[in-house]
This record gives C-alpha cells, structure tokens and sequence, in this order.
C-alpha cells in the first residue's frame, strides 16, 4: 500500500470542491454506467483517493485520471501503481488533452467537483469529435437541469446545448452521507451518449450565442429577449418569437438558428 496508511488519507480540500466518496457500492455503479461502446479509453476527472477508479481499473479498457490536487496524486502513485504512469497532474479545464490522446476517442467519467462540474460539461461539448461518452456526478440540481426538457423550469442554457449533441439521461440519486465531507445537498448521477449525428445543420457559433442570449431574459418572449441580434421585423413576426425560450426544443433552437442565418 505505499507509505499511506488509513490515517494517513487525504483531506478533502473546500476550495477545490473535493468530496469524496467513500461508499463502495456507489464507485461501483457510477463506474458501470460506462457503455464502452466506441472508445478504449476513459479519463476519470478528479480521482481523489480512487474509490471510483479501482472499479475503472477492473474494466476492459484504459484508464487515465486528471489530478490538479498533489497531496492525492501522491496517494494514487503509492497506491495503484500500474496507474502511476496515466495519472496526468493537470487542470482538466486547461489542459490540452491531445497530448495524452493524440485524438483517439475517450470517455469521461468522475465524481466531479461541484465548482467546475458545468465547466466540465462545456469543455465536453468543446471536444464532443473525441468524447462519445460522459458520465458521472453533479450536484443534484446540476444534473437534473442538463437533462431537462423543454417546460421545465430548470431547463436552460446547458440542457439545451448539451442535449444538441448528447441524449442525456437522469440515472440515480447519490444522498450526502456517503461521502466525506458530506454536502449539503443531494448528488446525481447522470449519463450522455453522443448522437449518431452530432452535427448540427445551422451556424452553430450563432447557435450558442442564441441559446445563452434567449435564456438571459427565460422570462420574456424570444422577440424580446433576442432584441440584441438586431434581427428584422419581417423575421420577429414569425410565431415561434412569441414563445419563451423555456418552451423551445433543442430542434426548435436548431430551426431559429437557421432562421436568423438567414436573415442576416
């Protein structure tokens, strides 16, 4: 086991949003949400002591975890020492992936700091050629906004642009006491598997910026809330301006895209 001993665990670090989970059954069935359908590899963000990863490492395929915190780089290196060589002491956010993945497709998993967790979802998206899979845990709340529909009161700028690319699906709920220090609100765990076609047919730089313009003002009609974009009145008289943007689908985002394209 290394120079660490049970006394000798790290502390969980409140600025790096660290939680650890120390319930083995939920490691297990957060690692099983995994497919592994389309990739070989998986990078774990945020391994922490490697609950999760142990059960990553059982698997048919390679393991990488990401690891800004030293003092738990230190633990995995003593204490899984076929992973020492893949544990990249990095920022994920900040980090050129490529120079682990020379882009080969991987999936991302991880029990995931709650201060970055939508980060990390944005960064996905980012990199949606190379990641056909994601899964892990949020914050409850977090987790059930990105996979909300249209009508929900939740639903907004993420679930939107997560689910142009991904189907996300709510899987499980994860309670406080199973990690250390426990939060103080449920966890959820969820799952995204890319779509067969994940190329959206419109601008899809102007896609994000409608998206996150709209939902600025989730209260307003999409004629208002648009107003920025300097669109024509010819354009704003169309029927799908009187809706909020809480009441659009991601196809129906996709469809105004294209209408704005055009208009310009």
């Amino acid at each position: 086991m290394g120079n660490y001993s049970n006394q000798n665990q790290v502390k969980a670090k409140k600025h790096l949003g660290q939680h650890f989970l120390n319930d083995e059954s939920v490691a297990q069935d957060i690692a099983d949400t995994l497919t592994l359908k389309g990739y070989q590899q998986v990078l774990e963000i945020g391994p922490g002591m490697g609950v999760l990863t142990k059960y990553l490492l059982k698997k048919d395929m390679t393991t990488h975890v990401i690891e800004i915190d030293t003092e738990s780089v230190d633990y995995l290196k003593a204490n899984y020492l076929n992973l020492a060589p893949r544990i990249i002491e990095k920022d994920f956010l900040k980090y050129d992936l490529n120079q682990v993945f020379k882009g080969e497709p991987f999936a991302i998993i991880g029990n995931f700091p709650y201060n970055i967790s939508t980060q990390i979802v944005f960064k996905t998206l980012e990199l949606r050629d190379q990641i056909p899979e994601f899964s892990g845990m949020f914050q409850k709340e977090v987790a059930e906004r990105i996979c909300s529909k249209e009508g929900s009161k939740v639903y907004g700028i993420l679930s939107v642009l997560t689910q142009a690319f991904y189907d996300a699906e709510y899987l499980f709920t994860v309670p406080p006491n199973v990690f250390n220090p426990p939060p103080k609100v449920d966890s959820g765990v969820l799952r995204l598997i890319r779509k067969e076609n994940y190329h959206i047919p419109c601008d899809e730089a102007l896609f994000f910026k409608v998206v996150k313009t709209a939902f600025q003002q989730r209260r307003k009609t999409i004629r208002n809330s648009l107003k920025t974009l300097n669109l024509s009145d010819n354009l704003r008289e169309d029927s799908i301006f009187d809706k909020r943007p809480e009441q659009l689908t991601v196809n129906e985002f996709i469809n105004l895209t294209q209408l704005i394209e055009k208009d310009q």
